[in-house]
């Protein structure tokens, strides 16, 4: 009886320690965030002068989200010249090129809408990274500035 207490006693340690940290902090997101950032910002393309790379909100301050929760948010705007003379040829360069950078160089998982492909006004692409929590959607639109991307961490605890 005693045996069966103490494991029973066990079990429920394990349970209560192992369901007290599971799943993403806003602090991991955070710092997986701002590396992207830094990726972007050092990547061979977006280096470039010409795309005009500009961040317009750094991932640096808590945004409160819910009850104790907050999430990090990261917009740049870049730019891709036209070297195709039609739309869509523009928008599938455009296209492509930033689905290359975050799946290969940021290592997003990207989600496909192939209903888009013969948009003419504009794609949207989305990229998850599930470990921390983070969700990148880019609007690829045929003026400038070309991309439009918005990356935000999950509503979050802070640790």
């Amino acid at each position: 009886m005693r045996v069966a207490r103490m494991a029973v006693t066990f079990i429920l340690v394990v349970w209560v320690v192992s369901g007290c940290g599971t799943g993403p902090t806003l602090q991991a997101a955070s710092a997986e965030l701002q590396k992207d950032m830094q990726r972007l910002e050092t990547d061979d393309v977006f280096k470039n002068p010409l795309k005009k790379l500009r961040i317009v909100e750094r991932p640096d301050r808590d945004l409160p989200c819910d009850k104790g929760k907050f999430q990090r948010v990261f917009r740049a705007t870049a730019d891709y010249e036209r070297k195709a003379p039609d739309v869509d040829s523009h928008l599938d360069q455009a296209q492509r090129l930033m689905e290359n950078t975050l799946s290969q160089v940021l290592h997003y998982e990207m989600t496909y809408d192939f209903t888009q492909v013969d948009w003419r006004d504009g794609r949207l692409l989305e990229g998850r990274k599930d470990v921390p929590g983070i969700t990148v959607k880019v609007i690829v639109v045929p003026e400038s500035p070309t991309w439009r991307l918005v990356a935000e961490t999950d509503c979050l605890p802070p640790s």
